[in-house]
């Protein structure tokens, strides 16, 4: 029985520690690509090095050429520019559409079969455009938002009430950004409804907080922005792959009707498994949740049509 094979694209930080997660995890062996020679080159060495320290086995090559991701099954794509203080995840866009729209291309060629997990931001608009690039089903083609959204939404939780972070089960949906829902209705800790917990006032300013999540991140670090729970939250989306798991989570899914919206990806809970999104599940929402995720829609409708994507 041959390995798994996963394809990571760009050695960033991001990228780098989700082969990390990969290698640490043994899920198979990975490819670490990037258009920087020497980079994924040495990063690859090093982590490969790391093997006889864990006690795993995975190979890890660096490249910068697609040829060496043939036959992926699974491809994790985090190229593009990262933010700045400052900058928003929408003024990414443009740069970074190109960016994705020749990966996701280079990926299709190489792999025909695989399924692809964008984490490269404006994550939703990035996500489509990797589906329209690649030409596969939509099913193969999925975002990582709501899993690290709902880690976020949590960890602030579990801080909050002293309690255990596994305790702690909440979904954000919509799109990846300030536009993001926090769904309250669905929240729970330790199967105690949320709002049972924590005050009204409170919670607000935990979903707030779990809004600016990755801009607090940014706003410390200066240089850079966050990437150990981005990268954790995307290879636990391909574990679901590899592992045929039928996870339920929070992804970056396309929606045909669901949610009254069509021709468009945002964030949904779905059943994750070896075909990719294999079902989006439609919860019920307050009416304010429910206004809520199309207001985010909309918003993320807006960015696709700066660079001419969608109906």
């Amino acid at each position: 029985m041959k390995r798994n094979k996963i394809t990571v694209v760009g050695a960033g930080n991001v990228g780098a520690t989700a082969a990390h997660w990969c290698v640490a995890k043994e899920l198979g062996d990975v490819v670490l690509l990037d258009v920087i020679e020497g980079v994924p080159q040495g990063k690859g060495l090093d982590l490969m090095q790391s093997n006889p320290l864990d006690g795993t086995d995975c190979w890890v090559k660096g490249t910068n050429n697609y040829e060496d991701t043939a036959d992926s099954d699974v491809c994790i794509v985090t190229a593009g520019i990262a933010r700045k203080p400052g900058m928003s995840r929408d003024d990414l866009l443009n740069t970074n559409y190109k960016i994705v729209s020749m990966v996701a291309e280079n990926l299709a060629r190489y792999s025909p079969n695989t399924c692809i997990i964008v984490v490269s931001n404006p994550l939703d608009v990035m996500t489509y455009t990797a589906w329209k690039a690649s030409g596969f089903p939509a099913n193969r083609v999925f975002g990582q938002a709501g899993v690290l959204d709902s880690a976020r939404f949590r960890t602030f939780v579990a801080m909050e009430l002293g309690a255990s972070f596994e305790d702690v089960n909440a979904l954000v949906l919509g799109g990846h950004g300030d536009t993001m829902v926090s769904v309250l209705s669905h929240a729970n800790v330790g199967c105690i409804p949320i709002t049972k917990l924590i005050p009204a006032e409170r919670l607000a300013e935990i979903v707030k907080r779990t809004a600016n999540g990755g801009a607090e991140i940014v706003n410390f670090l200066k240089t850079g922005s966050a990437f150990y729970a981005p990268s954790a939250s995307a290879v636990q989306m391909a574990e679901a792959v590899l592992k045929d798991k039928k996870r339920i989570l929070p992804v970056a899914a396309y929606l045909n009707g669901e949610y009254g919206a069509k021709d468009i990806y945002t964030g949904v809970p779905a059943i994750i498994g070896g075909n990719g999104v294999e079902k989006v599940l439609e919860i019920d929402l307050t009416p304010e949740e429910k206004a809520g995720l199309d207001y985010s829609i909309q918003a993320v409708r807006d960015l696709m049509k700066v660079v001419g994507l969608g109906s």
